[in-house]
């Protein structure tokens, strides 16, 4: 099969290459999902797990890539709740070889059945992004009804779900980004904006959850902005500042199946609408981790034509 190769660590995108691979072992309670559409995170080429396994030892080459959505190939030893031949979706593990490749062994209670109506393109956007954006807004940033939260990265992959389950979910929305994004983000649901280029962070006022995807100094000072009780949810880095009277939380999104399941059917629904910001061809894929030009939205990898 082809895939996506990173062999050398110091290269950064420089270092990735389409290339032949063997076909992958289905292990106990994997299944293999000829990949149809695929997404990626551009800083994973900095995480550990795309260099090592769980013990720590080296396994390059390895396929980057942690979102898929394609069709059950073959069923490990032991394999319950998928059959051959059914769409799915989900999140390959972050210390195995990923999705930028034709077939991957990925553990069936990461994967979440794909309703036939459902683009696997569009599916590809859902993953990180959709349960990313979930788990910091209402597992662990405790968002309900009526509280007002400020979203850094208004537009982008996981900014732009968290806009849209944010207002589903009744709450004020704050976006940030850049000026360009002020009408796609209020298109999204924010019922404000702020621009980090022009205007003073602080004029966002109090709020009850911060929701970060940048770290650094906006990290820092999005803290100030927590009031008593809420917030600082962040997936960039752990924080340096907490709330005078709140938390901060830093986590690292994790799979969950029924979870996949409510937000395909909120996208079925037209609740909710991943924003696909470009689609590419496999072999374009190591360009894409580092493209020359922001595009709007998360780019997906059409790995095999449906």
């Amino acid at each position: 099969m082809q895939a996506i190769i990173a062999r050398d660590r110091d290269a950064g995108p420089a270092g990735l290459s389409l290339s032949d691979m063997p076909y992958p072992h289905a292990a106990e309670n994997d299944v293999i999902v000829r990949v149809h559409a695929a997404g990626f995170t551009p800083g994973e080429l900095d995480w550990p797990g795309t260099w090592t396994d769980r013990a720590g030892r080296d396994r390059t080459p390895s396929v980057p890539g942690h979102e898929l959505s394609g069709v059950v190939e073959e069923l490990g030893y032991g394999t319950t709740g998928l059959s051959v031949g059914q769409r799915v979706f989900g999140l390959a593990d972050w210390a195995r070889n990923g999705t930028l490749a034709e077939y991957t062994a990925v553990e069936a209670r990461n994967l979440a059945p794909l309703p036939a109506d459902i683009d696997h393109t569009v599916a590809a956007a859902l993953p990180i992004s959709g349960l990313t954006a979930w788990q910091g807004l209402f597992d662990h940033g405790r968002l309900t009804t009526g509280q007002t939260v400020l979203i850094h990265g208004a537009v982008g992959g996981v900014g732009s779900i968290a806009v849209q389950l944010a207002r589903e979910a009744g709450a004020r929305v704050i976006g940030t980004g850049r000026s360009a994004d002020r009408d796609r983000a209020l298109a999204l649901g924010a019922d404000t904006f702020l621009d980090l280029q022009t205007e003073k962070l602080e004029d966002a006022g109090a709020v009850d959850v911060v929701f970060d995807v940048i770290g650094g100094d906006i990290l820092d000072r999005s803290a100030t902005l927590v009031r008593a009780g809420g917030t600082l949810v962040t997936i960039a880095m752990p924080p340096n500042v907490q709330p005078k009277d709140g938390r901060a939380v830093f986590f690292v999104v994790e799979p969950d199946r029924a979870r996949l399941t409510d937000l395909a059917q909120q996208l079925r629904d037209g609740r909710l609408k991943p924003v696909v910001g470009a689609v590419r061809p496999l072999a374009e894929a190591p360009a894409a981790f580092a493209p020359a030009t922001r595009i709007p939205g998360k780019t997906i990898i059409r790995v095999t034509d449906s």
